[in-house]
């Protein structure tokens, strides 16, 4: 057999071909839907390589891409917050970003002081603007003529927005810089998160950072490449390199040869040149991909036909297993139906009046502000405070919204983890989603109301969950969201606050430049705010637990469907005759066989692809 290192660029790039091919008409036939997602996949336009940098949060991988980039504090950098949304770095003749924003059709111009304000949980957003999902740097750093460089959220353990998002990235990219620091080893959370990535993407590349600031790094290294050995086999040796972003930052401030001395410790060059060199493989790196993707759908596969196995010699204490299964969560169901109704009331009843009290301050400051305004200002200021009013209406609907939208989420996270233990919530997230949207719909739409002098501008409240990938992926559809345990995503119709006709009528006929009736209106417009803000809470906290009431009955009715489908396929295959059951399972074991072979040959053709990867130098040779 030819080894790896004997494959020929243009020699692997037919082999990956054919192989793409082969496989691609194989899935085809076994899953014409997967079958079309990959299609689609492998024609996606690509014009420049996209390199992904991912990782954990605080491990310095936005440090490492300005270093990289050669520009620092281009990507936020701060050791208290992650980066919110993915920045990808492309080239330009001068500096600039954009972001992308749901919602927009088109994107919003940035500078790059701006991007701390847009990609960070520490920044400051417009008014009624949401958190952009992209943002595009430009910027004309050699690096960036030769690839895409793309900075992800961290993957945080418990975080699962990031890890979304990260994903997301993931999707666009010819291979991966996966970034870990030398303060520790993997932690579990990065040993997942680089399983789950790499089954669209064949190429890993490891940055293990801050090795100025751990002289024991050489130690660290050691122990990751033990785990991914024991966990991960096939990037047991993957390309390490071993580098300080701040001793190539410092560089950046020194004369030309102390900087020159210290670039070369900082080790950045080296995996530059990595980079490039990666870049001029894309090709073969997105052949690679693809190949990778069909084997994921392979193996998923594999496993179905494992599962249909073995209930053609089903287990008799399977059916006894699934029946006590079942008359558990139906007495389950008959005896706590009131406490997990009582659980829920109590959850929604504590954040409608933590939001309330909210409000409560909210409008609070407003009316000191304003009648400190009326006190020290002049005829003009007096004239203009209906519009003052105005917009200080619209930023406390603003805040209010946010405030909401948190505490939505909360409410939904502590109701589903008071009722269904871990292992149940799988079943629950199937058809959470439909429910919850069939529940709001057959609701009468309310529309914003209030008296002559103030007016509230709504939509229907709107809340919906959804599991999994398919959570980031409706996000944009939706709307705002709050994202919650579990990977659910809450979506929330926003408030819009502001004064009705009446207000300005009223104030100039009855106001004018009279400082004390300029109070009074005051005094009554803000508490017919409150009135009205704090009516439409009470109406989106009863929305919302009438939703949740509904989807958690249809979801343990659906569980228990589904356990009565599973005991009847097993009743089914019991009641066969041995020759009957001996037949399906022959037909599906030479099913598998075949299948099996299929992986087989996929994996000895991404084998030779380890040709693709980097040769890093003697600190961090594989």
């Amino acid at each position: 057999m030819t080894t790896t290192a004997e494959v020929k660029p243009e020699a692997l790039g037919k082999l990956l071909t054919g192989a793409v091919q082969t496989v691609l008409a194989y899935l085809r036939k076994a899953d014409p839907d997967a079958a079309a997602e990959v299609d689609a996949a492998r024609r996606r336009e690509v014009t420049r390589p996209a390199i992904v940098v991912v990782g954990e949060t605080k491990r310095g991988k936005s440090s490492l891409v300005n270093a990289l980039i050669g520009v620092p504090g281009l990507s936020p950098v701060d050791v208290a917050v992650a980066t919110s949304t993915y920045l990808e770095f492309v080239p330009g003749p001068d500096v600039g970003a954009r972001a992308f924003v749901p919602g927009r059709d088109e994107p919003v111009d940035l500078r790059p002081a701006d991007l701390r304000d847009w990609a960070t949980g520490l920044g400051t957003l417009p008014d009624g603007v949401r958190p952009p999902r992209r943002i595009e740097v430009r910027h004309p750093a050699p690096l960036l003529e030769y690839l895409t460089l793309v900075d992800t959220p961290g993957t945080g353990g418990l975080d699962p927005v990031h890890a979304e998002i990260a994903l997301d990235a993931v999707e666009r990219a010819a291979a991966l810089l996966f970034v870990v620091d030398a303060s520790a080893p993997f932690g579990k959370p990065e040993l997942d998160f680089l399983v789950e990535a790499s089954k669209r993407v064949n190429l890993v590349v490891f940055a293990l950072t801050k090795t100025d600031a751990y002289p024991g790094w050489r130690t660290i290294w050691a122990d990751n490449r033990a785990q991914l050995q024991a966990h991960a086999a096939r990037f047991g040796a993957a390309a390490w390199f071993p580098v300080s972003a701040r001793l190539a930052e410092l560089a950046s401030t020194l004369p030309a040869p102390a900087a020159t001395e210290l670039l070369r410790e900082s080790r950045i060059g080296e995996l530059q040149h990595a980079l490039v060199d990666l870049a001029g493989k894309g090709h073969l790196l997105a052949l690679a991909n693809v190949l990778r993707t069909v084997r994921s759908e392979l193996v998923r596969l594999d496993l179905g036909i494992g599962a249909r196995l073995t209930a053609t010699d089903p287990d008799p204490a399977d059916v006894t297993r699934a029946r006590d299964e079942r008359a558990a969560l139906a007495a389950r169901k008959r005896t706590e139906s009131r406490q997990w109704s009582l659980a829920l009331s109590t959850e929604t009843q504590r954040a409608r009046v933590e939001v309330t009290g909210l409000l409560r301050g909210y409008l609070g400051e407003v009316q000191e502000e304003l009648l400190t305004t009326i006190d020290h200002g002049r005829g003009e200021g007096i004239g203009n405070l209906p519009a003052k009013v105005d917009q200080c209406l619209q930023a406390v609907s603003v805040r209010l919204s946010r405030d909401l939208e948190s505490r939505f989420g909360k409410v939904a996270e502590r109701a589903l983890a008071q009722v269904f233990a871990p292992h149940e919530l799988q079943f629950v997230l199937r058809r959470l989603n439909a429910t919850l949207h069939h529940a709001l719909a057959s609701k009468p739409r309310r529309d914003g109301g209030g008296t002559d002098n103030v007016m509230i501008a709504m939509s229907a409240g709107g809340m919906a969950f959804m599991a999994g990938r398919g959570a980031m992926a409706g996000a944009t559809a939706l709307g705002a969201g709050t994202l919650i345990g579990g990977g659910l995503l809450v979506p929330f119709a926003g408030l819009g606050l502001g004064l009705a006709a009446g207000a300005f009528i009223l104030y100039r006929r009855r106001v004018q430049s009279d400082r004390q009736q300029a109070r009074t209106w005051l005094r009554e417009v803000l508490a017919e705010a409150r009135a009205a803000l704090s009516d439409e809470v009470t109406h989106r906290f009863t929305d919302l637990q009438y939703a949740l009431t509904l989807a958690l009955d249809d979801a343990i009715e659906r569980r228990l469907r589904e356990l009565d489908a599973h005991i009847a396929e097993i009743d089914k295959s019991l009641a066969e005759d041995k020759s009957t059951r001996a037949r399906r399972r022959a037909a599906l074991q030479a099913e598998r066989e075949t299948l099996r072979a299929r992986i087989k040959q996929v994996d000895e053709v991404l084998v030779r692809t380890r040709v693709l990867s980097p040769v890093p130098g003697t600190d961090g040779r594989g």
